[in-house]
Parts: C-alpha cells; structure tokens; sequence
C-alpha cells in the first residue's frame, strides 16, 4: 500500500469551480483537497489512494472526494473522463433542495468513495458532464456561474439517486438511520445543536443515535454535528465579510461570546484570528 506523508495543498480555483477531462495524465503528488472533487472515469488503469485507502481502477466509476482528504494518483495510472471541483461557496448558489444530496455525498465520503456505475447510469450522465465542460469553456457571461451551479445539481442528484440505489441494495438499518441523521443534520444544524433534537426526529434515544453514528462514521453524534456548524462557520469567515456576532446569530448561538468559546474549543483559534489568518494567506 502507498504511504501517504506531508501532503500540500491544493492550489486555488478560480470561481470555485472547474472541470476538466482526464487523459493519461502525470502522476499527482500527495495533495489535500481544498475542494470536493467529482472523477468520473469512462476507462482507467492503475491505482488511486484516498486517505489511506487504494482504489483499483477500472473505468465506468464515480470518485466522490471531500475537502480536507488527501488525494494521490499511482505513477501507472491511465484514465479518460471528467474531474470537476467546487467549493462550498459555489455550491451555496445551487438551490437548498439540493442540499441533502451533497450531505449525503460529501459529508461522510469515506462511505461513498467509489461507486460502480451500470449501464443506464452511464448513459445518464455522461451527456451532462459532457454539457457542463462545454458551458464552462465558453466566454464568460452574464450569469454563467448560476449556470453551472444548475448542472452540478442535476449531476449531484443524479448521482445521489445512483448511490441510494447501492445502500437499498446492501445497507444495514443502522446505516440507513445514520444518513438520515446526515441529511437531518444538513438541514437543521443552523437551529439544532444537541443530540437529543434529531434523536427525536428520528424516534430513537440519544444514547442508541450516537452509538449508531460511532458504528457507521467512527465519531459521535455531536461531533457530527458540531463538524457541520463549523464548516459553516468557516465558510462564513472565509468568504463573507459580516460580523462575528452576526455568524453567530445566525447559527442559532445565544450570545457571541458562547459562539466564539465554541469555534476556539473546536478550532484552536478564535473566529477573528481565523478571518485574519485566512485573509494573510491570500497576500
């Protein structure tokens, strides 16, 4: 097995969104993803490491990758298809209802990493991509990005549909539980903080929530969650200029100060050091 060690970061997008096709090309060193990636390879051989796991390739897959996953294709590796990148930020102008198929997707990728594609799912989604690299390798236009936020929905859905096929297929209840937890969590994280919250929705108690989600992810319940609220409030910091009081109202926070204890407990840094040091890598 490959050893992953000191990988770099990924380099910056423009818009926070691209796509491009893959053909045959060099080795990738060691990279943490500062973008979600979508690989769909139409033919491929060789290996692709994600995290500490090998992936054989072998053509007519879909590689799902979240921000933060370190990334490494094998020297002999050979492939055609599509590789498309976006941000957060890029995905906020798709329309909510979208927003659990990403959850489901990206928020726990390790469980979809790679998924087998028939026939008919091919089919399907082959001409979007081939659409969506068309639209993005136009002049820039009024508007264009709302265009291809448009598409990557159409895509992600599609490809949510393809993936709760597989789970139908072979999931435990308990796994089914957890992604509902995920997809609750997605949409409810800006007002529901404790465990108990979605345990309720869910009919179950907290204590056999959080021991499922230890099962199905590795952390519990409130780490999930908690890893959800600071997503968002990175994003808010990183790519927003409104107040820290503000953020933190908006997630649902008493006062900013409980805010603020909460993002150093979880961050290492205050929400204004973190602003200020993302702001300084840019310069």
């Amino acid at each position: 097995m490959m050893v992953i060690t000191s990988p770099n970061t990924e380099t910056a997008i423009d818009n926070t969104f691209s796509i491009r096709p893959l053909a045959g090309e060099p080795a990738t060193d060691n990279c943490r993803l500062v973008y979600h990636r979508i690989i769909y390879v139409l033919e491929g051989t060789g290996n692709l490491q994600i995290d500490d796991q090998s992936f054989p390739v072998n053509g007519q897959q879909l590689y799902l990758i979240a921000r933060g996953q370190v990334y490494r294709e094998s020297p002999g590796l050979q492939w055609s298809g599509y590789l498309l990148s976006f941000a957060d930020c890029f995905w906020e102008r798709t329309p909510a209802s979208a927003n659990n198929c990403k959850a489901v997707l990206f928020n726990n990728a390790a469980d979809n990493q790679c998924l087998p594609l028939a026939a008919e799912d091919r089919h399907s989604l082959l001409p979007l991509f081939q659409t969506i690299q068309q639209e993005a390798a136009q002049a820039s236009y009024i508007n264009q990005l709302d265009v291809l936020a448009a598409y990557l929905k159409i895509i992600m859905i599609k490809i949510a549909n393809i993936n709760a096929a597989l789970v139908n297929a072979y999931d435990t209840a308990d796994k089914q539980l957890y992604r509902q937890f995920v997809e609750l969590v997605s949409e409810h994280y800006h007002t529901l903080h404790e465990v108990a919250d979605y345990a309720g929705k869910l009919h179950i108690t907290p204590r056999r929530l959080s021991d499922l989600c230890r099962r199905c992810a590795g952390r519990g319940a409130k780490d999930i969650i908690n890893g959800q609220l600071i997503a968002a409030a990175k994003r808010h910091l990183q790519f927003s200029s409104i107040a820290v009081k503000e953020i933190a109202y908006q997630l649902n926070f008493t006062t900013p100060e409980q805010f603020s204890h909460f993002f150093k407990k979880n961050v290492n840094s205050s929400p204004s050091d973190y602003r200020s040091a993302f702001i300084n890598q840019g310069k």
